[in-house]
């Protein structure tokens, strides 16, 4: 009930409306989401630097519908790449392919990675190739490996998702390229035949996965807000003699901030992913809609973040 809620209200453009009028639900989506403009987006990055963390900034959208769209997207990152360079923040960028016309045409797609990866190896950038639906989980990794990796070794990585029981077997296809990844759990509702069901599954193939990366991978990112994960992450690489400069944590913007500050403070690498744009309201909801539960987790989060930083 909860989700078909969340689902209906992020398809009605009079409650958008009235959520942006709305100071105070418009103050709540502005701890998790960096504004609508790439103006917004600068300062918050700017103060995450200062901080000693780094960003990953992702321009909210994604399925589009016609070829024009899609170029217009890819214009924007172009864009977005060189606002990085020219205000010296750093950081990196994140997206999804069907924003750039996966679903339109792949030749369109590619057409437009290539121009966003070419403006990065540019810059000496990088660009994360965010996992979507387990629908999308073949096609993004046969782009990957196939075309964007072997032309920009450096400039490109991906996500895998540990909720799916194919994980496993893509982190060794992962690691025998060298191909740098983001290892989250995963929020989309998946059936049981292809994601485990229980969360308990869904943390052991986290952690299996994420050893594998550390021990025998290219400078994953482990993303997660969870301190079971975390320390088991710095547990293995005490154990293995990993150092903190081969893997970095990575959070969400506005998600445990007394937890990224504690990270930083403990000499370990982090970066946060900052989302930014007009379709924060969809972005929100949707997040919310995959997984109910990210609701009580957020509100959880603040509560927590909130009763440590009163210690």
């Amino acid at each position: 009930m909860l989700r078909k809620t969340l689902l209906y209200l992020s398809g009605q453009p009079q409650v958008f409306r009235f959520v942006r009028r709305n100071r105070l639900a418009k103050g709540f989506a502005s701890r998790f989401v960096a504004g609508e403009t790439v103006d917004a987006a600068v300062p918050a990055v700017r103060a995450l630097n200062e901080h000693g963390i780094t960003v990953s900034l992702d321009l909210l959208g994604e399925s589009v519908h016609t070829a024009d769209e899609a170029r217009a997207g890819a214009a924007e990152y172009v864009a977005l790449l060189d606002r990085i360079a020219d205000e010296g923040l750093d950081a990196n960028v994140s997206l999804k392919l069907t924003a750039m016309g996966l679903d339109v045409d792949e030749s369109l797609c590619l057409e437009n990675m290539h121009r966003i990866l070419s403006k990065a190896a540019e810059y000496g950038s990088f660009v994360r190739l965010d996992m979507e639906s387990s629908d999308y989980t073949d096609r993004t990794l046969d782009l990957f490996e196939q075309h964007l990796y072997p032309a920009y070794r450096a400039n490109v990585g991906i996500v895998l998702q540990s909720m799916l029981r194919r994980t496993q077997n893509d982190v060794v296809r992962a690691n025998r390229l060298q191909a740098r990844v983001r290892i989250c759990k995963g929020a989309y509702r998946e059936p049981a035949t292809v994601a485990y069901p229980d969360k308990s599954d869904v943390d052991a193939s986290y952690v299996k996965a994420m050893q594998t990366l550390m021990k025998e991978g290219n400078y994953p990112a482990i993303a997660t807000h969870d301190p079971k994960m975390i320390d088991e992450a710095k547990r293995f690489a005490a154990e293995q003699g990993i150092e903190t400069d081969r893997y970095e944590f990575q959070m969400l913007y506005g998600i445990r901030r007394d937890l990224q500050e504690q990270l930083v403070q403990e000499g370990y690498r982090l970066r946060v992913y900052v989302p930014f744009g007009t379709q924060w309201y969809p972005y929100l909801m949707r997040r919310l809609a995959e997984r109910p539960a990210n609701l009580w987790f957020i509100t959880g989060s603040v509560l927590k973040e909130t009763v440590s930083r009163r210690r």
